[in-house]
């Protein structure tokens, strides 16, 4: 019945079977991780090599692809099902590697030192020797909610998706739910926007649902702009009908007939994806008119920003979709009163949109379980940096730094010592050590300076210069700032230039007393959101490292060996072997001496690059 209109629940479980003999086939089925992580470390080359070695060897098998399965450190990662055999999972998968996997498919082999893991459906049989799914330290404390098919769906097939009971939600509202019990069940479930500030999600839709009004629209904010941060992106990437079903089933709730998703025209596989779904919905009478014979009518338009991170703010994101100037706007009215052309709109980003198919099927009571008193369910956090494992986690809401960095991340690259971790993107807080065990949630994060955000997760070491951090996200937001209002944009540079004379050793003592005077300012009259939180990465590096602060200015020393004004390379003559290793990388060839005795290092032709310093294996390069 492929592109036929969906009309029954009977229509949905026919293609649920189909779905399903898609997913576990009665042959062999081998996917590749093909989301954005995965394509950058070269599943593109692995795909094209995996089908031409399968018509090669006249291997009998299915080829398919799936999205990010969240450990983007280890890709390129590719999948292999066989009939009656838990999946397993092949990692950092290469061209070259290729053959020999096909040669062992095909005789029935596992070469175990490739594997990451296994996972298996409740009737398969174990694999000796390979770690299940959920004994993996990353996967181990993790809870996919929004994240539930990444990785194991194909996102180009709306079969697969229905077999993983997508669609059942908005069947479920649309013959047996009123728009308001939507909306009440949203609201019970405590479902906070995952975007930034954390507004309850209910309670946004009720206002935009009472607003007067009988042209109402949904926007999915997808303008994920924050360094390091690619949540959004994975979803879309990964899993783009759970964010339809979820914005299909807030239309229904609010009143709705239209909806946006803002898109940054730097994901083009996500958009691509996007598009996909929107194609494949229609086709099946799942987007447009009389949907399962409902009288509900929605239709979906996509938008593609030019990466202005200040179209994060919902009302800069209006603007842009107009066509106008994507500058924020003073509020109230909030967009839920009036909106996008001045009419009612509700706002919600990727991830809240993907949460809300699992809650209508699942329950409110379920969802409302899981997380903390304030802060329900899950949250999804990219989490990058010195850390040694990077990629993409969803834990329950609750769950401490330490947990994360430590049992998830897998500790501290290089066995250095953890300094701090800034949560929130660049409008965030700096974290330090010693509140490591804080509880993650949007009440704790604030508390402490810093705040939720959309997701992002930056690991540092000891080896980082918590004023440079300071100076450089302040940097980013004075670019990325409108400039409409003065405290914002007057304020932010002024503390930059602070910042970068600091870091010059040209700063002064009452520095940081004006530069905390200078924040809360910012911090009070901005605007928006991106100037009301811009002071949070000065005001807790402050807070939490005023002696890095006091260092760079009263001794006029960097005790990270970052600033290059403050610091000086020089040879350690005890350590120096004269092997030379150092001398090769050197640009400006400051490095001199003969093998194997003591070199020396001219401190006028050094230009401080540090290539010498990870170069060197027996330390003797110093960093003063």
């Amino acid at each position: 019945m492929s592109n036929s209109k969906i009309v029954t629940l009977d229509d949905l479980e026919l293609l649920k079977e189909k779905g399903l003999n898609l997913i576990y086939p009665t042959k062999t089925k081998i996917s590749v991780g093909m989301a954005t992580c995965g394509i950058s470390t070269g599943a593109r080359e692995v795909f094209q090599a995996i089908s031409e070695e399968v018509q090669n060897q006249k291997l009998d098998c299915v080829l398919s692809q799936t999205g990010c399965l969240g450990f983007c450190q280890r890709e390129p990662l590719v999948d292999v099902i066989e009939p009656g055999k838990p999946k397993v999972v092949y990692a950092e998968m290469s061209y070259d590697k290729v053959p020999e996997l096909i040669t062992n498919i095909k005789n029935q082999k596992i070469k175990n030192e490739w594997m990451l893991c296994q996972i298996g459906e409740k009737y398969s049989p174990r694999l000796d020797g390979i770690p299940f799914y959920k004994d993996v330290d990353f996967y181990k404390k993790q809870k996919k909610i929004a994240l539930r098919n990444c990785g194991f769906i194909n996102p180009d097939c709306i079969e697969e998706y229905i077999a993983k009971r997508g669609y059942f939600a908005l069947h479920k509202v649309l013959t047996e739910m009123k728009p308001k019990e939507v909306v009440d069940m949203i609201a019970e479930s405590g479902l906070r926007g995952r975007g930034g500030a954390g507004f309850l999600t209910g309670k946004k839709w009720q206002i935009t649902r009472s607003s007067k009004g009988k042209i109402k629209y949904i926007i999915c904010n997808a303008d994920e702009g924050d360094p390091g941060a690619y949540m959004d992106r994975s979803l879309l990437e990964g899993d783009p009908h759970s964010v339809l079903e979820g914005m299909l089933i807030g239309a229904y709730a609010i009143g709705a007939s239209t909806g946006y998703i803002y898109v940054r025209a730097e994901y083009p596989q996500a958009i691509v994806k996007f598009l996909q779904a929107v194609k494949q919905a229609e086709e099946h009478g799942l987007l447009g008119k009389d949907i399962f014979n409902s009288g509900f009518n929605f239709e979906v338009r996509v938008n593609k920003g030019a990466g202005a991170f200040v179209c994060g703010e919902e009302t800069a994101l209006i603007a842009s979709i107009e066509g106008g100037w994507s500058g924020p706007r003073p509020r109230p009215p909030f967009p839920a009163k009036s909106g996008l052309w001045g009419k009612p709109t509700n706002i919600n980003n990727v991830e809240t949109w993907a949460n809300v198919p699992v809650i209508i099927d699942k329950g409110a009571d379920w969802y409302s379980k899981i997380g903390t008193e304030k802060s329900k369910g899950t949250k999804v956090f990219s989490v990058v940096g010195k850390v040694n494992n990077t990629g993409l986690v969803e834990v329950p809401m609750g769950i401490t730094l330490r947990e994360i960095v430590y049992d998830i991340g897998g500790g501290i690259l290089d066995n250095r010592k953890f300094k701090a971790v800034q949560t929130g993107g660049p409008s965030g807080g700096c974290i330090p050590e010693s509140l490591i065990d804080l509880p993650v949630d949007f009440e704790k994060l604030t508390e402490v300076g810093s705040m939720m955000g959309s997701g992002g997760m930056i690991v540092m070491d000891e080896n980082t210069c918590m004023v440079d951090v300071a100076k450089y996200f302040l940097a980013f937001l004075e670019d990325e700032s409108c400039g409409k209002c003065v405290p914002c944009r007057e304020g932010i540079e002024k503390m930059r230039e602070i910042l970068n004379n600091i870091c010059k050793g040209e700063g002064e003592e009452a520095d940081i007393e004006l530069l905390e005077e200078i924040a809360l300012t910012v911090k009070e009259m901005s605007l928006c959101g991106l100037g009301q939180t811009a002071s949070n990465p000065v005001l807790t590096t402050i807070k939490y490292f005023r002696n890095e602060y006091e260092e760079h200015i009263i001794n006029k020393r960097c005790p990270a060996g970052v600033c290059l004004d403050l610091i000086s390379y020089s040879i350690d003559a005890e350590k120096c072997n004269g092997c030379g290793a150092c001398v090769r990388p050197c640009p400006t060839q400051a490095i001199t001496g003969e093998k194997k005795k003591l070199h020396s290092l001219d401190q006028e032709k050094c230009i401080k690059c540090g290539a010498c310093y990870e170069t060197c294996k027996f330390d003797s390069i110093i960093i003063k």
